[in-house]
């Protein structure tokens, strides 16, 4: 038998096998000043690429205003203890009731956290005789919920309405002449391709399979659609989704996420899911600020506008200079490149040191070896001049990066 720290220190884990050069430099970093586009990172000023705050409230003067009036009369205590116990506020009642009105739905349940929500709502909508169908590359908070629920759990490939509609068939006739039902999850946004789910071919597959279609929209609350909406407006097909998940640590810039749906299925839900009645009910100022944020998100549809200018001159001339960006057709942008770990180290290294650039880089073993993922987030706060410097920027790393220039560099080099 082996003891249970000593495998811990010699396992470390896909990504925990890089922390001896990786803390706080490449995973964990510190960013540090007011929070924004311009911030500094270990004494540099860089340009950040790696921010959720679409439409740039975080410092917006009303919102820091909220915040700052609210945690003076109320402090971050109140209130005490779960919100089924003796957390339940009138602020919080409202809040439910305007993301309600604003999505559409009948009723909404606000969660603690976005990732622990959803994850604990899978696990209570679904019993052992139902079955839960999901797309390839659902979130981590989607694929952890799955793994909670004690019956079948099938995948489909990514948005291959072919692979989904053999799953439902599948589904079905495991489910013949039983109470079993069906849950179909998929993403409006996907947070590291930035494709959109196909949220209206799903919805069209309902006619002739009996299933409820739940979406995580987090990076599309706020960010997609008409009036921000989500991307259930921007497919026309708001109504047809069953169950609406959205954050507010994305587009609102906060903390904290809710569920959207039916009255007898939020209801459900509220006295149900468990890591919110055994949880400390969302703090005041938490509540009054997402109040604030979304008065903003209606009333200000400037700010959206603000992004997605943004995002087209970025990810225009990323394709422009020849970048891939994949399917991308949301703010979220991501740069497809080829090389090795090794490779990926010594051009974010050199994007931060050199051009004062600072995004996420993504390696194997989350994608593929051999493949590299620069993700950046535009938001609404980003300048035209940080754009174009980005855009040299990554013009110029790409062109040592096809020469194998930085696969000569050790990674010791550039960390020391």
């Amino acid at each position: 038998m082996q003891d249970l720290f000593q495998k811990l220190a010699q396992k470390k884990g896909p990504l925990g096998q890089f922390s001896h050069f990786a803390h706080e430099n490449y995973m964990f970093p510190k960013l540090e000043g007011d929070l924004g586009t311009k911030m500094t990172f270990k004494g540099q000023k860089i340009i950040n690429w790696s921010i959720n705050n679409y439409l740039g409230l975080a410092n917006h003067p009303e919102v820091r205003q909220a915040d700052a009036e609210s945690a003076a009369r109320w402090g971050l205590a109140y209130p005490m203890g779960s919100r089924m116990m003796s957390g339940n506020t009138d602020l919080h009642d409202r809040l439910e009731a305007d993301l309600s009105s604003f999505l559409q739905k009948e009723a909404t349940v606000l969660f603690n956290f976005g990732y622990q929500g959803i994850m604990s709502a899978i696990d209570a909508l679904l019993t052992r005789n139902d079955i839960v169908i999901y797309d390839a590359e659902a979130h981590a908070c989607i694929i952890d919920g799955v793994r909670l629920h004690l019956g079948k759990r099938l995948v489909y490939g990514h948005n291959d309405l072919v692979s989904l509609e053999k799953q439902l068939i599948r589904a079905t006739e495991m489910l013949e002449d039983t109470d079993g039902c069906i849950l179909v999850i998929t993403e409006g946004v996907f947070g590291m391709g930035g494709d959109q789910g196909k949220l209206k071919e799903i919805a069209a597959l309902k006619r002739a399979y009996s299933f409820r279609l739940l979406v995580d929209d987090a990076h599309g609350f706020g960010t997609m659609g008409d009036t921000g909406m989500g991307t259930g407006e921007a497919q026309g097909v708001q109504h047809e989704i069953d169950i609406y998940f959205g954050t507010f640590a994305k587009s609102m810039a906060s903390i904290g996420g809710f569920i959207c749906g039916p009255k007898t299925v939020i209801d459900f839900l509220r006295y149900n899911v468990r890591s919110q009645i055994f949880a400390k009910s969302l703090p005041m100022p938490i509540v009054e600020g997402n109040i604030k944020r979304l008065e903003l998100l209606r009333r200000c549809p400037e700010l959206k506008q603000k992004l997605w200018d943004n995002v087209i001159q970025l990810q225009h001339g990323l394709r422009e200079r020849g970048f891939n960006l994949g399917a991308t057709n949301s703010p979220v942008t991501p740069v497809y490149l080829s090389g090795s770990v090794n490779e990926a180290i010594m051009l974010i290294t050199e994007l931060r040191d050199k051009y004062s650039i600072f995004c996420s880089a993504v390696i194997y073993p989350v994608i593929p070896k051999g493949q590299l993922l620069l993700r950046l987030i535009p938001t609404a706060d980003h300048t035209p001049d940080q754009i174009l410097h980005t855009l040299q920027a990554f013009s110029a790393v790409a062109e040592k990066l096809h020469s194998r220039e930085y696969d000569k560099v050790k990674i010791t080099e550039a960390v020391a």
